[in-house]
């Protein structure tokens, strides 16, 4: 007999369905037809828990930053200073490299910000990173700075898959972000 799950797991897999969905064709372009069917759920059902597809899409995009901050906590663990963000910035590295879901997925928040309520949670979340990584550094704005901007060049190299097997001009980026290549 299968065991029946609670609204708080199918929750959990509903988002885990959107992640994927919304990480492959962006907030326009997903239907919750494919996000219910991936869920294996029926679509009025992902309407009575979430209501609508943008709020559906805001809880998916809010959970990807609070995973990616729990990383961020865990990377840094027992570390202060520039040893934390460099723990921080090896642990993002292999996130990336790792799930490219994750990946397309943010690039996808980004993209969706001209929508206010979704930029808002965008920017809320980007925003708790920042803020963790400067108190859990004491670092001044320059070098948290630095350090998002060499994050933010990851996410566009690996967006463009050359982290791994890189052309010559992506390997000097990917030296100057601290990758060994």
């Amino acid at each position: 007999m299968a065991t029946r799950l609670t609204a708080t797991e199918r929750k959990d897999d509903l988002l885990d369905a959107a992640l994927i969905e919304f990480a492959e064709r962006g907030y326009e372009g997903t239907s919750t037809e494919d996000i219910a069917r991936r869920a294996g759920i029926s679509q009025p059902y992902l309407f009575r828990l979430f209501g609508t597809k943008k709020e559906l899409f805001k809880a998916s995009v809010s959970r990807c930053f609070r995973e990616t901050l729990e990383m961020f906590q865990r990377a840094a663990e027992g570390h202060r200073g520039e040893e934390a963000l460099k723990a921080i910035g090896e642990s993002y590295r292999d996130l990336l490299e790792n799930d490219r879901t994750r990946l397309r997925a943010q690039m996808q928040a980004y993209s969706a910000c001209d929508d206010p309520e979704i930029c808002e949670v965008v920017r809320n979340g980007y925003g708790d990173l920042v803020a963790y990584a400067q108190r859990v550094s004491g670092l001044e704005a320059e070098a948290i700075a630095t350090f998002f901007a060499k994050g933010m060049l990851m996410n566009v190299l690996a967006a463009m898959q050359v982290m791994d097997a890189p052309e010559p001009w992506a390997r000097t980026l990917l030296e100057g972000c601290g990758k060994d290549v």
